[in-house]
Formats: structure tokens, C-alpha cells, sequence
């Protein structure tokens, strides 16, 4: 290989690298608001892990985090409790930095 192709090989391997952690925080910090959320529905234990894994499952039906705020306003208004949507929003952008730090310490993404 010359030098041009090491490069763009480093590149792929960086940007490859770069999508997997983001995957892996995204992941963390949607199990991280299923068991905030949990909290709140009272639900404990195994099944707040459970509902965890639910909201993980939610968050891959699209890009971005509207699908977890729907998923969790509609068990919020199951059980008659009233969380806003910018509430949820804040808690999502405090456990994307609660996340980053469990999965990739000190590294700024």
C-alpha cells in the first residue's frame, strides 16, 4: 500500500470506529431513560430492566430520539402521569453525557 492508501484506510477504520461508539452510547442512554422512566411508572427490579431493553428497542425504529419520547409518553399517559416532552428531552441530553462517560471515559464525542 502507499502512503495515500494507509490513509484512507485509517480514515474508514476511524470513521467505522467513531459510528460504533456512538451506537454503543445511544444504546446506553436509552437503557439509561427506560430505567429513569421505570423509576417513575414504578416499575422495579427485573421488569424495569425489562422496560430498560424495551426502550432500547424503541430507540432503533428511527434516527434520533423522538421514537424513545413517543414509546415513553405513551406509558406515561397509560398510567396518567404527565412528564413534558422538553423534560424528557433534558434528561435524554443528561444521560447522553452520563452514557458517554460509561462507555468511552474521557473521550469527547
Amino acid at each position: 500500500m502507499n502512503a495515500f492508501e494507509d490513509r484512507e484506510k485509517a480514515f474508514e477504520d476511524k470513521f467505522k470506529y467513531d459510528q460504533d461508539l456512538l451506537f454503543r452510547i445511544a444504546s446506553r442512554r436509552a437503557r439509561l431513560i427506560g430505567l429513569w422512566a421505570a423509576e417513575r411508572l414504578g416499575i422495579t427490579g427485573d421488569g424495569a430492566e425489562a422496560y430498560a431493553q424495551e426502550v432500547v428497542a424503541a430507540d432503533l425504529d428511527e434516527p434520533g430520539h423522538a421514537d424513545i419520547i413517543r414509546k415513553l409518553q405513551a406509558d406515561f399517559k397509560a398510567k396518567s402521569i404527565e412528564i413534558s416532552d422538553h423534560r424528557i428531552t433534558r434528561e435524554l441530553a443528561r444521560l447522553w453525557e452520563v452514557a458517554r462517560e460509561q462507555v468511552a471515559p474521557g473521550t469527547p464525542v
